[in-house]
């Protein structure tokens, strides 16, 4: 299963979040439902092809998290699972404030 691949814990979160595909520059809004250190699920009606480059600002508690990310399974009319690829070492200090959180039902 999905589980068995995964490097990092993932907890449930409920964030807005921005995608921009970096070839078309297309900006679509999602809405996370799980992160993790190596990405996250992004629910979209309209999720973009597998293997599409990305980039992701997912908004949460009154700070901003940006990251490069890859999309690595789409399900349609459902959402996306994105691993972040490029996490600037300001932004990894967000996310892992986020998961520290998150991690202990904050």
């Amino acid at each position: 299963m999905d589980s068995e691949r995964r490097r990092a814990p993932r907890y449930p979160i409920i964030a807005d979040a921005e995608v921009t595909e970096i070839v078309s520059e297309t900006k679509l809004s999602a809405r996370t439902s799980d992160l993790s250190m190596g990405g996250c699920f992004l629910d979209m009606l309209n999720p973009s092809p597998e293997g599409t480059e990305i980039a992701v600002r997912i908004s949460h508690a009154d700070t901003t998290f940006t990251a490069r990310g890859k999309v690595v399974f789409q399900f349609p009319n459902m959402g996306m699972g994105v691993m972040f690829t490029n996490v600037p070492a300001s932004q990894q200090a967000v996310l892992e404030k986020w998961l520290a959180e998150l991690s202990r039902g904050g």
